[in-house]
């Protein structure tokens, strides 16, 4: 391996795109760890609702970040997530808390606060880092960088199997106008806006099965590092 390259593979993307799912997959492949950092902020988020705090406001959200007992812990299947001492992991993946999470994040306050977090999270390397700025702005040094999309509808279809197979009080309609309304608030934020970084290989997942990214994933990775065509 070119111990030159810096080993953080990032995948960027917008919600639903399959970015969970694939970095996990990725850096199991990989024997590395997967880091989740969209998690720390529907961690905030979900402490935001919790103690009756708009996301909207920015005074009260980046005050929140900069005093909130925050931590993180990578592990194979993800990241855990602490506050205050208490594991809220399993809390973080309703539909409120992502659109809550979309809101909280567009603070520049918020993002400056978790920044310094994240970093420290991936400073060891043999990291496969997902979110929405992991390329442009918290590891712009990484070694390998992928930008994925896929339609939004299909997106929607993808989110909605995975939430009606514990949620009945949901609809596809929802989940769609949710996927739309967070592309706009992520592609619009002026903090750290969702945008592919330049040097990053972008993948349409629409038309391809997980084994089909991950096989491009797989191959860019072995070019980059080890220099295999």
């Amino acid at each position: 391996m070119n111990q030159n390259i810096k080993k953080i593979i990032t995948i960027d993307g917008p919600a639903g795109a399959g970015k969970s799912t694939l970095a996990r997959e990725l850096a199991r492949r990989l024997t590395w760890i997967y880091l989740d950092t969209g998690a720390l902020y529907r961690a905030l988020a979900l402490t935001a609702l919790q103690r009756g705090l708009d996301p909207h406001d920015q005074t009260a959200a980046e005050k929140l970040a900069a005093s909130l007992d925050l931590t993180a812990r990578p592990t194979p299947d993800g990241t855990s997530i602490m506050v205050d001492g208490r594991d809220v992991t399993s809390l973080l993946r309703a539909p409120e808390i992502s659109l809550a999470a979309s809101a909280i994040s567009a603070w520049p306050g918020v993002r400056e606060a978790l920044l310094g977090l994240q970093r420290s999270l991936g400073a060891k390397g043999d990291v496969v880092a997902e979110g929405r700025d992991m390329g442009t702005v918290v590891f712009p040094e990484a070694g390998l960088k992928f930008f994925l999309y896929a339609d939004p509808k299909f997106r929607a279809e993808r989110r909605f199997r995975e939430l009606s197979a514990c949620r009945r009080d949901i609809t596809s309609e929802e989940v769609l106008a949710d996927i739309l309304e967070r592309d706009q608030a992520d592609c619009r934020r002026e903090a750290s806006p969702l945008k592919a970084a330049p040097d990053a290989l972008t993948i349409d997942s629409t038309n391809l099965t997980i084994d089909g990214v991950l096989k491009v994933m797989v191959n860019a990775f072995r070019n980059r590092f080890f220099g295999f065509k």
